[in-house]
């Protein structure tokens, strides 16, 4: 019965109500003087680096000029992020801190991130709504660019922390885009969509998650489907 739990961010926890897209262009201006077509662009289920890319990509500049500033890029980003957050009221999705409180007190769970943030783009969101002492490990686009290797790294980093092999339908992974449920299948992992981002529950039905919701907000049917060990998928 043990899980590991692995949470995306944003729109899944948190929604940064456009301050993060916004920091993400001043940074990219900064280093690259274009942000391209950043205002019409998804940033849904993507990692910090793989938007890099696209974006500037379609703006016409080559991969390697790309590569070459994109750690700059991204450190001005997160300067940005930190000061507009101090200004700016995140908003934390309904059910989080209910359903983050009832997992943290259950011993058979270990609580991480999977999240195209980099790390300390993590730390900056979670920080602002005191919801960062949840997390005992992450996986990060730090880590990769491709969404679809976080959850190997996860789970290497869970059975370093806790000394167990999770494997299979103990990971589960939690998320509001495509990408979410996408990543979880690589490794055969449980996936719960849930529909507080930019994507609606029928959109995300047509992606076969094995549990979708609306919101997070019933507490007990969310834990019944991360716990379930024969399971049928929720509807929305």
């Amino acid at each position: 019965m043990r899980r590991l739990i692995l949470f995306d961010i944003d729109g899944t926890i948190l929604s940064l109500r456009g301050a993060g897209k916004g920091s993400f262009r001043r940074g990219l201006e900064d280093v690259y003087g274009t942000a391209g077509p950043v205002e019409h662009w998804d940033f849904g289920g993507k990692t910090d680096r793989l938007l890099c890319h696209e974006l500037l990509g379609a703006a016409g500049l080559p991969a390697h000029e790309i590569e070459a500033g994109i750690d700059q890029a991204i450190a001005r980003y997160l300067g940005y992020l930190e000061a507009a957050l101090a200004n700016n009221p995140v908003h934390v999705h309904d059910g989080i801190v209910e359903l983050l409180d009832r997992l943290a007190e259950d011993s058979r769970v270990t609580l991480g991130l999977l999240t195209g943030n980099v790390a300390a783009g993590a730390r900056i969101k979670l920080k602002a709504v005191g919801l960062d002492g949840y997390f005992r490990l992450g996986s990060y686009g730090c880590d990769s660019a491709n969404r679809r290797d976080l959850p190997a790294v996860a789970i290497s980093r869970a059975e370093a922390l806790t000394g167990y092999a999770f494997t299979g339908k103990e990971v589960v992974i939690i998320g509001d885009t495509p990408h979410d449920i996408d990543c979880g299948k690589v490794l055969s992992n449980r996936t719960i969509a849930v529909a507080t981002g930019s994507f609606d529950a029928a959109s995300l039905r047509g992606y076969d998650p094995d549990y979708l919701f609306e919101s997070l907000e019933a507490t007990d049917d969310v834990l019944q489907a991360i716990h379930a060990d024969v399971y049928e998928p929720y509807p929305a």
